[in-house]
């Protein structure tokens, strides 16, 4: 089970690096907007500040637009560059050529376990259901997520679970089964603190005062 930072500004990369225990960054066409450059640039500022998977997501109109932005973002770096292609039947095919080709894949906002079975059968190597935004439409991400898990065990994809906003929502995505999490600094930071974890550091740091 792997980290990964969701994020297309660079400062966080930066910081996210840093840290040491993260392993991938994702971006998306929202991210990449935010940052008002264009989505390449972004792509190859990325991964020339890290070492890990970098995920970018093609955005074009036609599925034959999809493809040649697939292979012109995994010529910057095969074997380290994710190409997130939204799930749709259309998109399918696509993924599977890809996966063909040696393009890594990531079939994104997945939404249902039939589609995450479909992943597997073209070959993606991941699928990102977005947790919160499930749960927020159809009653429990965390359940669907289950789901998912229980379909592609035993195969290649890997569920990477997004749109997580609390520490608990991310435990409980890696209890049902997601292989990894995509997280934006904030949270990823927050994983690491806790409220009695502070009250025993100021214990000790009280017991030396007093010796």
């Amino acid at each position: 089970m792997a980290i990964y930072l969701d994020s297309a500004q660079l400062d966080d990369v930066r910081q996210a690096r840093q840290l040491g225990f993260v392993a991938a960054v994702t971006t998306n066409p929202t991210l990449i907007a935010q940052t008002g450059r264009p989505g390449l640039d972004v792509l190859r500022d990325i991964l020339e500040m890290t070492a890990g998977p970098v995920f970018y997501q093609v955005t074009g109109a036609t599925v034959a637009r999809r493809r040649e932005q697939a292979w012109e973002a995994h010529q910057f770096a095969p074997g380290r560059v994710v190409v997130k292609i939204p799930a749709t039947t259309e998109n399918m095919p696509l993924a599977a050529e890809l996966a063909a080709g040696g393009v890594t894949c990531a079939l994104t906002a997945v939404a249902s376990p039939a589609q995450a079975y479909l992943a597997t059968q073209v070959s993606a190597r991941y699928i990102a259901p977005y947790v919160s935004r499930l749960t927020r439409d159809l009653g429990d991400g965390v359940a669907i997520v289950r789901d998912m898990a229980r379909l592609v065990d035993g195969t290649p994809t890997e569920i990477l679970a997004a749109s997580l906003k609390t520490v608990d929502e991310t435990v409980a995505a890696l209890l049902a089964g997601a292989h990894h999490v995509t997280l934006p600094l904030d949270l990823i930071l927050a994983l690491g603190e806790h409220e009695l974890s502070q009250q025993a550091i100021a214990q000790f740091n009280a017991s030396l005062q007093e010796a």
